[in-house]
């Protein structure tokens, strides 16, 4: 091993059915470092530490652990436990019914009777240590999420933890909470402790972090030392665009003129229970607009909010220049506006529903369930949306689940469409589907728009954007941060705009 190393993986291999998961993956942690593990949605972040805490055995490659001569072979967390590897997961899971010293010490006692009043000293001793400000005998459930956060740590470093793995745990966190997170860990590092720092806030890993490793579609792209990687190269390799390579992309819609007057829908100080900041939003009749930033960035938080699918915690709305309160979906539907979610198997489809029924369900919700679609209404619904979307079914009462992604997809676009609405989101409408249809959807919704609809479009995919949109609004650790338009509309642009610009990176 390196010197100073605590931690060195060598050839990571880890495949699935369909899916090659990790490739040849190097990672290595150092005593008294905090290290960024970076990359977007599948690039084997997740892959790679489910290997590393023995929850996925790898396929292939070498794990090496600090004070062991040969490679380690870890089959369960409780192995990883015992070789000093600690997970603090984004769900914590602690018990909030117990105390914070029952929490520390759980399935730790020995013996049938436990001295609480020695557990309650050690437990404090070990928080007042930390700089953790809490009392140990405090149910944990009383506590706020960034404590109950840091009350996971300190039972994982109490159990002789020399990794400690940090998943997410600043996703559900406001600033100051971060802060006091942040105060921990410079702790722990300075302590000795490695620390693996999964986040997607570009802003906490310059505020925090030693070094970065990023990876993409399952394989390693390098590791970097902070002072060495701009914030804008940093997501030109997340994204796998080299900025001397690429090539920009004039979004087909951006010589068209948009129809102007009163938006069609404005939005004034939004904000949601999601923890985005505050966002002003507008899009004008036959306009394709969209959010655009890394994956946690906020973009679909802000459609949630839109929509009324989060809690709307403040925020005016216009429709139309006529003010409207819009704090649930169904107060958005009957105010004209549609949302195809970004997971389709969670919050899309109903599997165990036919076609038809999941073409039909928006407008039944929206008309009411007291007056029912009749089904030879349903019937001709589903037959004019099958046709339209080109959708590939055996019948209308073919069970949605037995389908394809794509033809998946184009049953809830066309569950929507069915709605008539004037306003449109699309989240992530293109992922996990071919080609074809892909670009049969991009198509679609250009010629909505064309007749008059208004449309936001979110994918992960910049080209497709810039195809897609006129406008784009960029979101950066939950905040709007910039808005492109015209000549704009390039991949440079965004992914500096998404960066913060260079003026901002750690040299």
């Amino acid at each position: 091993m390196r010197d100073g190393a605590v931690l060195e993986m060598h050839g990571i291999y880890k495949t699935f059915p369909g899916v090659k998961a990790l490739q040849n993956v190097d990672f290595t942690l150092r005593r008294s470092e905090i290290h960024a593990l970076m990359g977007e949605n599948g690039a084997g972040k997740s892959t790679l530490i489910k290997v590393l805490t023995g929850v996925h055995i790898k396929d292939g490659g070498d794990i090496f652990i600090s004070g062991h001569d040969k490679p380690v072979q870890i089959h369960s967390p409780q192995e990883a436990q015992k070789l000093g590897i600690s997970t603090v997961y984004q769900e914590i899971s602690l018990c909030p019914n117990l105390s914070v010293a029952e929490n520390i010490f759980l399935e730790r006692s020995q013996g049938l009777f436990v001295n609480w009043k020695n557990v309650n000293r050690q437990a404090q001793e070990l928080l007042d240590s930390l700089g953790i400000a809490v009392d140990a005998t405090q149910q944990l459930g009383s506590c706020s999420i960034a404590v109950q956060q840091m009350v996971a740590i300190a039972r994982a470093v109490d159990m002789d933890c020399s990794v400690l793995i940090l998943d997410e745990p600043t996703s559900s966190l406001d600033e100051s909470e971060v802060e006091k997170l942040f105060v921990l860990m410079r702790k722990l590092k300075k302590d000795g402790v490695g620390i693996i720092f999964v986040t997607h806030f570009l802003d906490q890993v310059y505020e925090v972090c030693d070094r970065i490793t990023v990876l993409r579609d399952g394989q390693l792209v390098g590791e970097y030392e902070i002072e060495s990687l701009p914030r804008v190269q940093l997501v030109s390799k997340m994204l796998g665009k080299e900025l001397d390579d690429m090539a920009d992309i004039k979004g087909e819609t951006s010589d068209k003129p948009v129809r102007r007057g009163s938006p069609v829908y404005e939005g004034r100080g939004l904000c949601s229970s999601e923890g985005i900041s505050p966002f002003d939003f507008k899009i004008y009749s036959g306009e394709v607009n969209g959010f655009t930033g890394l994956l946690g960035s906020g973009r679909s938080e802000c459609v949630r909010t839109i929509f009324g699918a989060d809690k709307v915690t403040g925020g005016d709305v216009m429709m139309d220049g006529q003010p409207v309160k819009i704090t649930s979906p169904r107060e958005a539907m009957k105010n004209g506006i549609a949302y195809l979610p970004e997971d389709r198997k969670r919050d899309g489809i109903v599997g165990d529903l036919s076609v038809k029924d999941n073409i039909i369900l928006a407008m039944q919700v929206k008309q009411g369930f007291f007056k029912p679609i009749s089904k030879a209404k349903a019937v001709e619904y589903a037959n004019e949306y099958i046709r339209l979307l080109d959708i590939k079914t055996a019948s209308v009462n073919t069970p949605i689940k037995s389908l394809s992604g794509g033809n998946q997809q184009k049953c809830i676009l066309a569950r929507w469409l069915l709605t008539h609405p004037k306003y449109l989101i699309l989240d992530e409408p293109t992922r996990g589907i071919d080609v074809g249809t892909k670009v049969d959807i991009q198509k679609l919704v250009l010629k909505l728009a064309s007749e008059g609809m208004s449309i936001t479009f979110i994918s992960s995919e910049t080209d497709e954007m810039l195809r897609t949109c006129s406008r784009l609004l960029v979101m950066r650790d939950r905040k709007l941060v910039g808005e492109l338009k015209g000549d704009q509309l390039t991949q440079t642009a965004v992914m500096n705009t998404i960066a913060g610009g260079e003026k901002n990176a750690k040299k």
